[in-house]
């Protein structure tokens, strides 16, 4: 089965790219000859190998390589894993709505964050709240993806948990374990995550990707904010890998002339070009648009900032774009499998592709690498401002992010920041409103942190670290002991020490968290933009008029 599967994507292959005039009569000769040489392995695979063979997973890994050596968006989906690809796209699910934690496999699932609106929400579930059950059984044991996957279900049916309660309510005392059910819905998370004034003046829109109906999304919220005052729009798009094609236009469609050309679509196919174009009347061809982006603003979000920019219709802020301009198609398999699979490049309306030249080498941050002028072909906007191509979309005036530090780092991505919120939401019944709260408890935060294990180091420790493995492989370490020595001592921080050096920066993260846990996911946004530089340096910049 798993080798007539591999045949068939060989032949897919071979379909989409039929009559192109460079496929000729010796590439299809070829294409079979590879069909009758794996065939001819994987038979005397079979009958020869010393071990017994594990087709299925050989195979697997088979395809995988052969899409890993097109480009990186590629893939083969196998039917088993629909589900997960098709949450990916259209960021839906069904299940209660809420994000767990499971500390220990031999523990309970802890409630984090329930959303907005959500099953779990309107079932009563709270962050600190502890499932012991699920459907009766227990959760000890399950790892948090096997209980998160016991979570899920159809919309329209019933789980019940065992649930440990936070705090006391109306029926129970606070530690009483009690039944919960919770009906499943169909769980959409919001594409447009945040929607508000800034200030007297300037909206702020933050998308998170381009999935369906988002364009209908940005249109609301546009006339929501225009109805509170709003004289500029912000669209943020920063760490915005894209999504529908499609939306990235009816996102286009809201501010340009109808019939404007967005992205021009070409494959390698005679007759394969695609050229899209807005089809509904705008809402506003006037107001001053800002767009901010960064080095993880990809594909859709470079359809839209580089369209606006062409258009000289928004002002790009930020850093420069990832640098995706290849276009996905899903095609069908056999036994319910599908090939996303790179089907064409596009071209903003200027002409540019903001395809990166070598896509396979970037920077630690996965932007694109310098790509001197030479390499780069120059486009002109439609009043006369130049624009080049060759990776990514070239903001009209640069900002970087604020650089943490290390530590700030390790404590995030070792969930710290995250196990400290539990520990407040457990000891805090309320906390002030959004605006009004801010965190005043960091020498508590300081005490919890002491037992914990992460990587503390500043960056100039660590680095001091790795030099002196190197002198040792070297055999210099002797030579270099007292200027080391030295060294280290100037270094040389305790992790209490450094977190108190790092409490300005460390601190809104802090906040965050805590805040996402009393009044949902909009509330952590609404802090995020009080300590947002890039945001607050677009804030600065006049409204401008190309």
């Amino acid at each position: 089965m798993m080798m007539k599967k591999y045949y068939y994507i060989l032949v897919v292959l071979g379909v989409l790219t039929a009559g192109a005039p460079s496929f000729a009569q010796s590439k299809n000769f070829t294409l079979g000859q590879w069909v009758e040489m794996h065939n001819a392995i994987l038979k005397e695979l079979n009958r020869s190998y010393v071990d017994s063979l594990e087709v299925g997973r050989i195979e697997r890994e088979g395809v995988n390589a052969m899409l890993e050596a097109l480009d990186p968006y590629t893939v083969y989906v196998p039917e088993e894993e629909q589900e997960d690809f098709q949450m990916m796209i259209t960021s839906t699910y069904g299940g209660i709505g809420a994000v767990i934690y499971k500390p220990d496999i031999n523990g309970n699932v802890i409630i984090n964050e329930p959303y907005a609106g959500s099953p779990a929400a309107l079932a009563g579930l709270v962050c600190g709240d502890e499932i012991l059950t699920i459907d009766g059984e227990s959760t000890h044991g399950l790892t948090s993806q096997e209980s998160s996957e016991k979570m899920r279900g159809k919309p329209g049916t019933t789980v019940v948990f065992g649930v440990k309660k936070l705090r006391s309510g109306e029926t129970w005392k606070a530690g009483d374990v009690v039944e919960v059910p919770v009906l499943r819905q169909r769980i959409v998370l919001p594409s447009v995550e945040y929607a508000d004034m800034l200030n007297e003046r300037d909206g702020y829109v933050l998308l998170s990707k381009f999935t369906d109906g988002v364009g209908l999304g940005v249109r609301d919220a546009y006339n929501k904010l225009k109805a509170k005052g709003m004289q500029r729009m912000i669209l943020d798009l920063r760490g915005n890998g894209g999504g529908l094609m499609n939306e990235a236009v009816n996102i286009v469609s809201l501010f340009v002339p109808k019939g404007s050309v967005v992205v021009t679509a070409k494959g390698r196919a005679a007759g394969s070009e695609a050229v899209y174009k807005t089809t509904a009347d705008p809402v506003d061809v006037e107001m001053p648009l800002v767009i901010l982006v960064d080095s993880a603003s990809a594909s859709a979000s470079e359809i839209v900032s580089g369209a606006l920019q062409d258009y000289d219709r928004a002002t790009i802020i930020g850093t420069r774009t990832y640098g995706k301009g290849l276009v996905q198609s899903i095609r069908p398999l056999p036994y319910d499998g599908q090939l996303k699979v790179t089907t064409a490049k596009y071209y903003t309306p200027s002409g540019r592709c903001v395809q990166a030249i070598d896509y396979t080498h970037r920077n630690e941050d996965g932007s694109v690498g310098h790509i001197p002028d030479s390499l780069t072909h120059e486009f002109t906007t439609a009043h006369g401002r130049k624009v080049r191509d060759g990776g990514g979309i070239t903001p009209d005036f640069e900002v970087k992010a604020h650089r943490y530090s290390r530590l700030t780092y390790s404590l995030v991505m070792n969930g710290i920041v995250e196990q400290y919120a539990l520990k407040f939401v457990r000891e805090h019944a309320s906390i002030p409103a959004v605006d009004d709260f801010h965190f005043a408890e960091y020498e508590d935060f300081i005490a919890f942190c002491a037992d914990k294990n992460f990587d503390y180091r500043s960056s100039a420790r660590a680095w001091l670290d790795e030099a002196k493995k190197t002198l040792e492989e070297d055999g210099l370490t002797e030579a270099a002991s007292e200027e080391l020595a030295a060294l280290e001592k100037k270094l040389d921080m305790d992790k209490e020490t450094f977190l108190r050096l790092k409490e300005k920066e460390i601190v809104p993260f802090i906040e965050e968290e805590i805040v996402v846990r009393y009044y949902f996911q909009e509330a952590g946004i609404r802090v995020r933009t009080r300590y947002d530089d890039q945001l607050h340096t677009a804030l600065e910049q006049p409204a401008i008029s190309w």
